[in-house]
């Protein structure tokens, strides 16, 4: 146990964003998402949700504020009718840790996938929520 993080991070997802650098984009990803397939390195993390994943991530890890959309949600696939009240949570959330007013991207879904192909990391979790996949591009931390 350590001061100050969040226990919801396991040593495994500490050590990867300890690692990544400016730039590097790492995806949260729900529980329909074929990390495993499109992954270059996959943290589990299948007893939590997403959401509660963001506000740990968020708080020791700021985002990218040189590139336009520092956050990107999996776009729904045209002419589905899933609700998505899950994306207004992540606002909030951002919001909550200091990073509200950051555009929010909607990428499209085989897009999505490539950039969870390129990313640093994916974490894989339990999350339910359809179209609850979001992908976080680091930033700087200041001294």
């Amino acid at each position: 146990m350590l001061k100050g993080i969040p226990s919801i991070l396991s040593p495994e997802l500490l050590k990867v964003l300890m690692e990544m650098g400016h730039g590097d984009e790492i995806v949260l990803a729900d529980g329909n998402f074929p990390a495993a397939s499109n992954a270059r390195r996959l943290v589990r993390c299948a007893g939590h949700g997403v959401p509660a994943l963001l506000v740990a991530v968020g708080a020791l890890s700021p985002l990218d504020t040189y590139v336009e959309g520092p956050v990107g949600l999996m776009e729904k696939v045209p002419g589905d009718q899933v609700e998505t009240p899950i994306w207004d949570e992540y606002r909030d959330l951002l919001r909550k840790t200091g990073n509200g007013g950051m555009r929010i991207e909607h990428v499209e879904r085989q897009t999505f996938y490539e950039r969870a192909r390129a990313a640093y990391a994916v974490v894989a979790t339990g999350e339910g929520a359809l179209y609850a996949n979001v992908l976080l591009k680091k930033g700087v931390v200041k001294a």
